[in-house]
């Protein structure tokens, strides 16, 4: 079967979607994708990596069970080799991304307290310094720049490792492995699992370090922190931080450069933020709902019991994905979904997740977004591009999607 093939006239019944998950032109929405949705929204697949087969879920409301119902489990995925985008599992047994509620409720609860209003507010201000030193630096050097080498890599990266603690001669190193954790090919294997064991070595001596001598960042409240008489244990720990520095910094990473792209290249999009900057937030929000910011498909689920999605019966232990870049653009929940539409009604999207999986650094990323743009428009009243959009140069290995880089001028 060839991995490209996209069928054109799709019964939900006995055809399975081969689905490599790397179309990666620009921004541009992966046709295979709208047309599973459209034409079979319950499909079975097939990826590059893993074992047999899973079903992959695309509409909204369907995607809304599947990661909200008891009867899909992610702990229940441990120990099986699941299909998936990457050679090697990025996930971890013991991580919180692998836990049911009420288990991963107990993590949520205290990882959830520093990404607590006061805290990400608190934030705002030491946020808004580094990036008007990013800024400046970025004036005083003069056009054109590369907004991804001044703004977009080191701001998330700064600011989570700042949360946790992490000391700055450390950062360089840490994203070089979170980095090939996310690559997809087949001869990053070997590398990846490398990358993945020195993570979880260095963050399991910072924690122990952190147990024995606490300060006032994360780590340290999450090694000191209770539920009740339980602590987390190093297991727990390490791996937390991990996912912690991993999904703090890549969705704001990429997004940064993937929204200033959208908005450089729609200027009566751009037009309307500079006369009415108090817009900005919602605009951010249906940004992030139109921009396909990854490839594919993230970590699945398993179904403990027979369940009907959308008039597809999924048997008991069937691997389940869900997609939720298809979920942001479903008709049936947001009229005129292709469009890109800043004074759209407030729909919830799913870029960060749903349910007891939904990102817990969503706020941080929020408030970043915010204030680089803000600052940008603010400071920057002629940003444009300094090259041909057909010029630009756009990352093709990764599970995401993003600008390699992104010079502009003003």
């Amino acid at each position: 079967m060839d991995p490209h093939t996209v069928w054109s006239d799709v019964e939900t019944t006995g055809t399975v979607w081969s689905c490599p998950f790397d179309y990666a032109e620009a921004l541009e929405f992966d046709p295979q994708l709208r047309q599973m949705l459209e034409a079979d929204p319950v499909a079975r697949i097939r990826m590059p990596y893993g074992e047999g087969e899973a079903w992959l879920v695309t509409r909204y409301e369907d995607v809304r069970t599947v990661t909200t119902d008891r009867r899909f489990s992610r702990g229940a995925v441990k120990g099986r080799d699941f299909p998936r985008m990457t050679p090697e599992p990025i996930v971890q047994s013991e991580s919180i991304n692998l836990m049911d509620p009420p288990a991963s409720s107990r993590l949520r609860s205290l990882v959830a307290k520093s990404f607590a209003p006061r805290h990400v507010e608190r934030m705002r201000e030491r946020t808004q310094n580094v990036v008007d030193r990013m800024l400046d630096r970025m004036t005083d050097l003069g056009p054109p720049a590369d907004l991804v080498e001044h703004v977009a890599a080191p701001l998330p990266l700064m600011t989570i490792c700042e949360v946790l603690g992490i000391p700055e001669e450390d950062r360089p190193r840490l994203r070089a492995h979170a980095l090939t954790m996310m690559n997809v090919s087949a001869e990053n294997r070997d590398a990846a699992v490398r990358a993945k064991a020195e993570l979880r070595a260095y963050f399991a001596a910072l924690s122990a370090e952190r147990r024995r001598a606490p300060g006032d960042d994360m780590i340290s409240t999450l090694a000191t922190a209770r539920d009740g008489a339980e602590l987390l244990d190093d297991d727990e720990l390490a791996v937390m931080s991990m996912v912690l520095l991993i999904t703090g910094q890549d969705t704001t990473t990429y997004e940064i450069g993937n929204i200033a792209y959208t908005l450089l290249t729609r200027p009566d999009v751009l037009g309307k933020l500079r006369a009415r900057p108090s817009a900005l937030p919602a605009a951010i929000e249906e940004l992030l709902r139109f921009i396909p910011f990854r490839k594919g498909v993230g970590i699945p689920r398993v179904a403990t019991e027979d369940v009907e999605l959308s008039g597809v019966l999924i048997r008991a232990g069937d691997i389940v994905h869900v997609s939720y870049l298809t979920a942001n653009r479903d008709e049936r929940m947001f009229d005129r979904p292709d469009e890109l539409d800043v004074d759209r009604p407030t729909v919830p999207h799913m870029t960060f997740g749903w349910g007891a999986h939904h990102c817990l650094g969503a706020p941080l990323a929020a408030m970043e977004l915010e204030v680089v743009f803000a600052a940008l428009l603010d400071r920057f009243p002629g940003l444009r591009l300094a090259v041909e959009p057909s010029r630009m140069r756009w990352n093709t290995t990764s599970i995401w999607r993003h600008p390699l880089a992104l010079p502009v001028t003003w």
